[in-house]
């Protein structure tokens, strides 16, 4: 009989631990996301403060780049224009609006802004392409690669095009023209564009907090749990052996 409780207990112990390792370890990274987003916020800060780069300038960087202002001169390639889908602000679906821009030799991405969608999924905004040469001034930001169900396949047709995804390998293929690995979202005072409502920390660290809290106190009411239920695992295997 006591081998019997035995052969239950150790596999209820590493039960227990192999969660309660899991919902830690869960705390500890919402931590660590919560100081990634202050040390951001703070560089974001910092860097506002500083002159904007030229083009070349950044991408002769050799530290971070992301987030570094930037200040370039160029003109807008007439036809390529990205719609990234499922794009919302104030409760309104709709798109982000991409277009490449050419700078010298090199050809760039920039975010152009929010534009509102159609209930009608067939149909796209009419988005018009941005003509002419301006001197645009905005921050460099490097693109985090989603999770997608199912691959992206691009094919080139009728712009603009809609996309579900910024995989800028892919839209460089499409164009037959290697694009930077960056976009650079323009500042808010730019009158070219549209609405631009974007922000650089999406989710605050004391949000990351609010979760790292959550999965802790998770870890130790499991813990609680598994304990109590030993014990009382337990006395009721006292009480049958006593019987």
């Amino acid at each position: 009989m006591k081998n019997f409780i035995s052969n239950i207990r150790l596999p209820w112990l590493i039960f227990t631990l192999l969660v309660f390792s899991g919902l830690v370890k869960l705390g500890l990274w919402q931590s660590d996301r919560a100081l990634q987003k202050e040390q951001r916020i703070a560089t974001i800060t910092q860097l506002s403060q500083t002159q904007a780069l030229s083009l070349s300038q950044v991408l002769s960087e050799k530290n971070e780049i992301n987030d570094l202002p930037i200040t370039m001169f160029g003109e807008f390639d007439n036809n390529t224009i990205f719609l990234l889908d499922n794009q919302t602000n104030k409760g309104q679906l709709g798109y982000r609006v991409y277009q490449v821009f050419n700078s010298g030799e090199q050809a760039v991405l920039v975010n152009l802004g929010w534009v509102v969608g159609s209930i009608n999924r067939q149909e796209i905004p009419d988005v018009q392409a941005i003509i002419g040469k301006y001197q645009l001034s905005g921050h460099v930001r490097k693109i985090e690669q989603g999770i997608m169900l199912m691959e992206q396949v691009l094919v080139k047709g009728e712009w603009p095009l809609r996309v579900q995804q910024i995989e800028l390998d892919k839209f460089s293929t499409l164009i037959s023209r290697q694009l930077l690995p960056f976009v650079v979202y323009l500042d808010k005072t730019e009158s070219v564009g549209y609405e631009k409502n974007w922000q650089p920390i999406v989710m605050p660290p004391e949000k990351h907090r609010a979760y790292a809290f959550q999965w802790f106190s998770l870890a130790i009411a499991w813990l609680l749990l598994m304990i109590w239920a030993s014990i009382k695992l337990g006395r009721n295997s006292e009480q049958a052996l006593n019987h």
